[in-house]
């Protein structure tokens, strides 16, 4: 899933960047508020965490131009202004969560598992599609007594295509969510992560809608249990 990270202090942003990169996400990230308005205006975004205190236009600006346009993606606000009145504020602007700096990883990344949960309607941690149990965090897929490792682009794709199960999505949408800024994309990437896939979990799960994309069917309803 993309993420955009809006954070000015390039040791601080860089540490970020590298943590979330290696829980599975792909990153963009702005180092001042026009560059994040931009951003936001040209790219979509599964998730944006912003800091506040930023050069040339400040955090919440930022995030009270973003709902103004009716945008709903989840915004963790990530500060060191720790005071009742700012997080009552940034939360009364639209802001989904706020950590305060300093802040563990660890955390930053478990709230932002949670807001994307949220957002797509599931309490749960793992995607369940039929047989299947995906687990975005460990990048796995359960199946019966059958455990399936997947890369992260992979797990990216799969998350995908199941929480939008019934619809298809196209090469350029799942190259979108897949890849950030200044990442080469070789033209047949998409396919071939489709080809992994499908050997790893069978041809018919994910199916081809000629000049259209990929989709998932939505699963049926799961068998009844004997007494």
């Amino acid at each position: 899933m993309r993420i955009l990270l809006v954070e000015d202090d390039k040791l601080l942003g860089n540490g970020i960047e590298v943590g979330m990169r290696q829980a599975g996400f792909t990153v963009d990230w702005a180092q001042d508020g026009n560059a994040a308005q931009l951003a936001l205006a040209t790219t979509t975004y599964a998730l944006v965490v912003l800091d506040l205190r930023l050069p040339r236009v400040d955090g919440m600006a930022v995030l009270s131009g973003l709902r103004r346009t009716g945008s709903d993606v989840p915004v963790l606000i990530l500060t060191a202004r720790d005071t009742v009145a700012d997080r009552v504020a940034g939360l009364e602007a639209g802001a989904d969560d706020y950590l305060i700096k300093p802040f563990d990883l660890a955390e930053l990344v478990a709230r932002m598992r949670a807001l994307l949960r949220r957002a797509s309607g599931r309490s749960v941690p793992v995607i369940r599609h039929g047989e299947l149990l995906l687990d975005p965090a460990s990048s796995s897929v359960t199946r019966g007594a059958d455990t399936i490792t997947l890369s992260g682009r992979e797990c990216a794709i799969l998350t995908d295509l199941l929480e939008h199960a019934g619809m298809a999505l196209s090469r350029a949408r799942l190259e979108e969510s897949l890849y950030g800024w200044n990442e080469e994309v070789d033209s047949n990437a998409i396919e071939v992560h489709i080809h992994n896939l499908r050997k790893k979990l069978g041809a018919e799960l994910i199916q081809t809608i000629r000049g259209v994309g990929y989709i998932v069917r939505k699963a049926g309803p799961a068998p009844a249990q004997r007494p």
